[in-house]
């Protein structure tokens, strides 16, 4: 079967720059408890030369420039940000044009059994500065059995995010597609937040197959605050758009090692969780 992407047509300002599913309205009471590599901190890896041309090492995190594709990739916060950020989410294409996607386990609260209800979400943050500001999550939509059993192959979640200032988030800074079985080998660029530093990192490397429902990584320094990082594929600076076929989580919630990393594989059933979350905003 070929690989399918989800594609809807958007035509998008942007900022200037260089199988059953389960949804929430995020009004309820909720929390959040630490899980896989969301929200601890560690050491930080070292910034890239702001002169530099050369593509950093593949596997070797660097600290990328501010730019259209980078700015899509935010960081997560609690209720505002005055707290730490502790996950990472990115805009993807939804006909709302209202969408994020990343981890189950940033947006669900296993010990409370209730999703999150306070999430905001900070495009291209950088040392506090929000060039498009905070951008409340309305809705946690994800897979019934995560919430009730945290399977690892379903560590996929889809934010609905309430408009601001009269705009749709895709609006303002554009959307990535959904790439589905895109297979266990792709060239990808991962961008996150990691909880101890104010700026995103980046790394591009290859994946390679952990299991038939597991994608694997060698990147340094995705430590805890990166879950929910994009794996961007296929990214076409004439369209700017890119594919994410996962997002950091999975095994491990993400992986035990800073320098390794899972996603969970895009499969039939997140097919149908990014249906469901489009049909249920």
């Amino acid at each position: 079967m070929l690989p399918l992407t989800f594609v809807v047509t958007v035509a998008a300002a942007v900022v200037g720059y260089d199988t059953e599913e389960t949804h929430w309205d995020s009004s309820g009471s909720g929390g959040r408890s630490s899980f896989g590599k969301s929200g601890e901190a560690g050491q930080d890896p070292q910034d890239q030369d702001p002169a530099a041309t050369a593509p950093a090492d593949d596997g070797s995190a660097y600290t990328p420039r501010r730019t259209e594709q980078n700015a899509r990739v935010g960081a997560v916060f609690e209720k505002d940000d005055t707290g730490d950020h502790f996950c990472t989410a990115s805009v993807v294409q939804s006909p709302g044009r209202n969408m994020l996607i990343t981890a189950a386990h940033c947006a669900f609260d296993s010990d409370g059994k209730t999703p999150v209800n306070d999430l905001v979400f900070a495009p291209d943050y950088r040392n506090g500065d929000e060039p498009t500001g905070l951008w409340k999550v309305r809705k946690v939509v994800l897979d019934n059995r995560w919430a009730e059993s945290n399977d690892e192959d379903l560590d996929v979640a889809f934010l609905v995010l309430d408009k601001k200032e009269g705009k749709q988030i895709q609006d303002v800074l554009g959307g990535n597609t959904l790439g589905i079985d895109r297979g266990y080998h792709n060239e990808v660029k991962i961008t996150g937040y990691p909880t101890s530093r104010e700026t995103p990192i980046s790394c591009q490397n290859r994946t390679t197959k952990f299991s038939n429902t597991q994608l694997r990584i060698r990147c340094t320094d995705f430590e805890g605050g990166t879950s929910g990082s994009p794996w961007l594929a296929d990214y076409d600076p004439k369209s700017h758009t890119g594919t994410v076929i996962g997002v950091l989580g999975g095994h491990e919630g993400g992986g035990d090692e800073d320098d390794v990393s899972y996603a969970a594989y895009f499969d039939d059933d997140i097919a149908a969780l990014y249906k469901r979350a489009q049909d249920e905003d």
